[in-house]
């Protein structure tokens, strides 16, 4: 096929290279300086022999073409066996094709280098776990990854940044990027479609990538962090507060005691009793926020001790009756008696019991009854297809006023009260629940609060039982 080819070409090429000669055979032919018949022979002499040399070199560079042709198709490894590689020509076309071959596989690994190069960069920056955008010298966005598409949506095709990211600190810092500066940071509120705060981080790319990218911008949320930073000032500010109230209650009647009421014994036993409450205060406010501390300290380690409820709760119960009794109220035990000892720290768990008893005194109707019930089942994982896992509950119930459901989700929080003078009046420092639910994520345990206005609340504790004990099926005593 080659060869029928290159005599399909050779024929016009030998023409075009013989004309010259048999021009001037013929003009000494009609000069009558040539016979007619040895120009002829001669004529044809030159057309075969220019023929032969002419479909020679055209043969010799069909095959470089095909060659060629063949190195650059799409299927480069089939390219390479002998089978697909036509015979390396002689002479000058087999440099030609040598130096052909040499160039193809230079270009061929470059290619390849390129290509796994810009492979592992698609990898890396899909790997991103934060959202990542490249920009181009017109601050449009022309490529995203996956976080980023799932946090402002498709991008489709290159659009300005202001289409995504409307922020008028965010744009300044691109602009500000595009122009030169090296790098910039802002902090700005993304407000759909839920709020939430983000860092935006803006960096020159030092070469121009294949898509015409110059700056790559990068999102990190940082809500959590700056709620941690909002609670650790609120609850240094409420910790001032607490604490500011009964020094400064303190103060004013010792400067009281030694001034107008110094020999007036009536008004000193009255002012050392105010100061006794408010000493009191602050004493528990204190231990508080030390157990607190201390709990938070120890949060990540799970406690491996064995603790039996029942006689835990029947002492709690003891210990608490003589304050329930001061308003007319009972503590009631309601306790399965195949109730299996549960995994935890036992003076933990009775700081957990006696706060949630001791709130249902204090804002319980006087004269009525706190339940304190137990049973074991299961509680729901809610995570999903997830099983559920067995727990034991303990319930504690009042019959207060309730909480209204607003309030429920906030109740945990340091120094959240629902009343706040109510609470100083009972004496409450505001970090009970707080110290609750502390305890209990380090038991790996829960709490769950249900109240009605008017009726009373429950609060519920679930515990893991000890592995050596064998929980029972679920039963009653729940309330």
């Amino acid at each position: 096929m080659i060869a029928r080819h290159a005599f399909y070409r050779a024929v016009p090429l030998a023409l075009s290279a013989s004309a010259p000669g048999l021009i001037i055979l013929a003009a000494l032919a009609a000069w009558g300086l040539l016979a007619v018949v040895p120009a002829l022979i001669a004529g044809a002499a030159i057309l075969v022999a220019t023929g032969l040399i002419v479909g020679r070199s055209v043969t010799a560079l069909t095959r470089v073409r095909d060659a060629v042709d063949t190195l650059t198709a799409d299927d480069t490894a089939a390219a390479w066996t002998p089978r697909h590689i036509p015979r390396r020509p002689a002479g000058p076309a087999g440099e030609l094709w040598l130096a052909i071959v040499r160039l193809t596989r230079a270009w061929s690994d470059r290619i390849r280098t390129s290509e796994a190069r810009l492979a592992a960069a698609e990898a890396v920056i899909a790997a991103v776990p934060n959202p990542l955008i490249l920009l181009d010298e017109r601050r449009r966005v022309v490529h995203v990854n996956a976080q980023a598409a799932s946090l402002l949506g498709a991008v489709e095709g290159p659009r300005d940044l202001a289409a995504i990211l409307r922020n008028p600190l965010v744009l300044a810092a691109a602009d500000a990027v595009l122009r030169g500066e090296a790098a910039r940071v802002v902090d700005f509120t993304l407000t759909v479609p839920v709020e939430r705060q983000l860092q935006a981080r803006f960096a020159r790319i030092d070469r121009q990538s294949h898509d015409d990218a110059i700056a790559v911008l990068t999102l990190h949320d940082i809500t959590q962090l700056k709620r941690a930073e909002q609670m650790r000032a609120d609850f240094i500010a409420n910790a001032s507060h607490e604490l500011r109230t009964p020094l400064t209650t303190l103060t004013g009647f010792i400067e009281t005691l030694r001034g107008p009421a110094r020999e007036d014994s009536e008004a000193r036993e009255r002012f050392l009793a105010i100061m006794h409450e408010q000493a009191a205060r602050m004493i528990r406010l204190v231990e508080d926020l030390l157990s607190l501390s201390r709990i938070e300290l120890n949060e990540h380690v799970m406690p491996q001790g064995r603790v039996a409820l029942g006689p835990l709760l029947g002492h709690l119960a003891d210990t608490l009756e003589l304050r329930a009794g001061e308003r007319g109220m009972r503590i009631q035990l309601d306790l399965t008696p195949d109730l299996p000892d549960v995994l935890g720290d036992r003076d933990e768990l009775a700081q957990v019991f006696q706060n949630l008893v001791d709130n249902g005194i204090k804002y319980g109707r006087a004269g009525s009854e706190i339940t304190v019930a137990a049973a074991t089942g299961a509680r729901p994982s809610y995570g999903g297809d997830a099983p559920e896992s067995a727990f034991v509950s303990i319930a504690v119930r009042d019959r207060g006023e309730g909480i209204a459901r607003e309030h429920l989700p906030r109740l945990t929080e340091r120094f959240y009260r629902v009343d706040t003078a109510r609470s100083r009046e009972m004496g409450g420092t505001g970090l009970g629940l707080a110290i609750v639910k502390h305890i209990l994520n380090r038991h790996r345990g829960y709490l769950e609060i249900e109240s009605t206005p008017g009726i009373g609340s429950v609060f519920t504790v679930f515990l893991r039982p000890h592995p050596a004990a064998t929980p029972a099926p679920c039963s009653g005593g729940m309330p």
